[in-house]
């Protein structure tokens, strides 16, 4: 075999240093194609790997962003143990709690392998500072998102792009459907503010923690629904922006019309114990307790599903005023964010639990409130207008029948008219029990067709119980269920 020449030996040098820059050329191109700049609410810059397959939620707010856009995606949970999981797997238990040091939170990361971490919420020059260290310690792109009320639209679409990309399909036109609905809900219950002279607005106290002795002052997270549902929070004497321990003193002196309880503790407590009885709130009988499953109506956290929150408080603060029927808006709302089909026994559940009935009149859930002066908002896509009936007379408006009523045994001058009188002397049989039946979307107006989830890649919609044996990853609620919803199971870590 001949002795290759030192210049024959140079030469294959050469061809191997060019062939190895050649392949890194590809590798960082093929790289560069498969990220996007994105820039965060921060101001960050951060790269985003294409495709984005796992989610690591860095808050509860965060959580409920994600389950409500792809809750296939998500690493992992947050809290107590969730059960559930995407396709038979288990989702993990996250590690790490809020308050723990960045140093936590990226040993997390590091095992669960996430594609993006998402923290959503109030954005701070410290949060910035803490995404920036777990992104370092990790090298995973970590982004802050502002989900205040006037930006839940834009991100609903925004996070939705950004987990569909490079696809942009069915996951990109949900949250443009999301988004959509966010805006109507909110310009729809907004022009309350414009209406209302500051006098005649309800003074309300919102009571966090067992003891209900914790404000959440005007501006906060946790107050932005009591300010967007146009009422007058009493703890704003205290400031802006934050949450404040108060004595029993200081809510006798603010002695508030309105009470709501974020724990059924406090509202129990406000309902039996003789010390709260000098509060006009308990004396007039105005206390309510605020929904919670799976997620808060007010915060708990404070994310998207503050929006059915907007409607309960609505009917609450202005019962004179034409209001949207709450059933119907919580039977939409968890069709449509959830993926939950509510039976209508689970619906009177939760809002009996919540101390008020929905208002009488019911109205279509796109349709704004009369007197707001601003324009009707088109309908939902596939939405179609409701046609009026002929054979079927307007209710009765001196004496409307609640939609939460009992159905009554027998026709009763508050029930709604029918197309057959009642004779004298003929005995109508009982109307069934509907508690068991799925509850009915206004108008069918879901832009995601029940029967097209499995199509379009999303979890199917359970059989029974929503909360139950529902595949796909369950809403990771906080304080266990409502009246009528099966509790989750426990997860092993």
């Amino acid at each position: 075999m001949p002795l290759r020449s030192p210049a024959a030996r140079f030469q294959r040098k050469r061809w191997g240093a060019a062939l190895l820059l050649l392949l890194t050329a590809l590798v960082t191109n093929s790289g560069a194609a498969r990220a996007a700049e994105f820039v965060d609410a921060a101001g960050r810059r951060v790269m985003l790997p294409e495709p984005i397959e796992r989610v690591m939620p860095a808050s509860p707010t965060a959580e409920v962003l994600v389950f409500v856009l792809a809750p296939q995606k998500i690493a992992a949970l947050s809290g107590p143990a969730r059960r559930g999981g995407v396709a038979g797997h288990r989702v993990p238990v996250l590690s790490w709690r809020p308050g723990m040091g960045p140093e936590s939170m990226a040993a997390t990361a590091r095992r669960l392998h996430p594609d993006l971490i998402i923290d959503a919420g109030l954005v701070t020059p410290e949060r910035a500072a803490f995404a920036d260290q777990v992104q370092q310690l990790t090298g995973v792109p970590y982004i802050l998102v502002d989900d205040s009320f006037a930006r839940i639209p834009a991100i609903l679409r925004g996070i939705a792009a950004i987990l569909d990309a490079p696809a942009h399909g069915d996951l990109t036109e949900r949250g443009r459907h999301l988004g959509r609905y966010a805006e109507q809900a909110i310009n729809a219950l907004r022009g309350r503010l414009l209406i209302r002279p500051p006098d005649s607005r309800p003074h309300v106290y919102y009571g966090r923690n067992p003891d209900g002795l914790e404000a959440a002052l005007p501006g906060s997270p946790e107050g932005e629904t009591i300010d967007q549902a146009g009422a007058i929070n009493v703890a704003g004497s205290l400031g802006r922006g934050h949450l404040v321990g108060i004595t029993p003193a200081q809510l006798f002196a603010w002695n508030p019309e309105i009470i709501i309880a974020e724990r059924r503790s406090f509202y129990d407590a406000l309902r039996r114990n003789r010390v709260w009885r000098g509060l006009a709130a308990v004396r007039n009988k105005r206390v309510y307790l605020a929904p919670s499953s799976p997620f808060g109506w007010i915060d708990d956290p404070p994310g998207v599903n503050r929006l059915i929150g907007l409607y309960w408080l609505s009917g609450l603060f202005y019962p004179d005023s034409n209001q949207e029927d709450l059933h119907a808006a919580t039977c939409e709302f968890y069709d449509l964010f959830y993926r939950i089909k509510l039976t209508n026994g689970q619906i009177d559940a939760m809002l009996r639990s919540a101390g008020v009935e929905p208002a009488a009149t019911p109205r279509p859930i796109g349709e704004p409130l009369v007197g707001l002066g601003a324009a009707p908002l088109p309908p939902l896509p596939s939405t179609p207008p409701a046609a009026p009936n002929p054979a079927t007379p307007p209710a009765s408006s001196t004496s409307p029948m609640s939609p939460l009523a009992p159905l009554p045994s027998s026709p009763t001058t508050s029930a709604a008219p029918t197309t057959t009188p009642a004779l004298p002397g003929v005995q109508v049989p009982a109307a069934p029990s509907t508690a068991a039946a799925t509850c009915t979307l206004p108008g069918a107006n879901t832009p995601l067709g029940m029967e097209s989830t499995t199509a379009r890649g999303l979890s199917p919609l359970p059989e029974s119980s929503p909360l139950g044996s529902a595949p796909g990853v369950p809403p990771p609620g906080r304080r266990g269920q409502a009246p009528g919803l099966s509790s989750p199971g426990a997860l092993s870590q």
